[in-house]
């Protein structure tokens, strides 16, 4: 298997939608019914207001590079294949930020405030990865 040996993220009650998301092609953050900020990474209430009334929202996908690194020697062999790859955290246009993997791209080529969008990796039946490529421009 491709992926034997990685780190599979396990889903919690918080996460479990988000994962059921990615396994449907949809990257989805929380947005908070009481005062409308969006916020990842999944929790049980808004960091900005405290409220526990919050619901799952479709995102664009769409964000800009915020930061990122090379890691040109693997953490374990698992990942040797992919080396050297990207790391980097993604704002996205609804504001919050997640970390990534930048893929679909010579990473030399990857640059802070560089547009992406989110493209999906399935690593088993229950896991989908986000990843991002760079959006090309005309």
């Amino acid at each position: 298997m491709e992926h034997a040996g990685k780190n599979f993220p396990e889903p919690t009650i918080e996460t479990e939608a988000y994962w059921e998301g990615c396994r449907n092609r949809e990257l989805l953050i929380q947005q908070c019914n009481q005062c409308g900020k969006s916020q990842f990474y999944p929790r049980m209430m808004c960091t900005d207001c405290m409220s526990r009334n919050v619901h799952w929202v479709k995102a664009t996908g769409k964000g800009k590079v915020k930061t990122y690194t090379i890691i040109h020697r693997a953490i374990s062999k698992a990942y040797s294949k992919e080396a050297p790859y990207v790391v980097a955290i993604i704002e996205l246009r609804e504001g919050p930020c997640l970390m990534s993997n930048i893929v679909g791209c010579n990473p030399r080529d990857v640059n802070v405030g560089q547009e992406v969008e989110v493209t999906f990796q399935d690593w088993s039946e229950r896991i989908t990865i986000p990843m991002f490529t760079p959006i090309e421009r005309d």
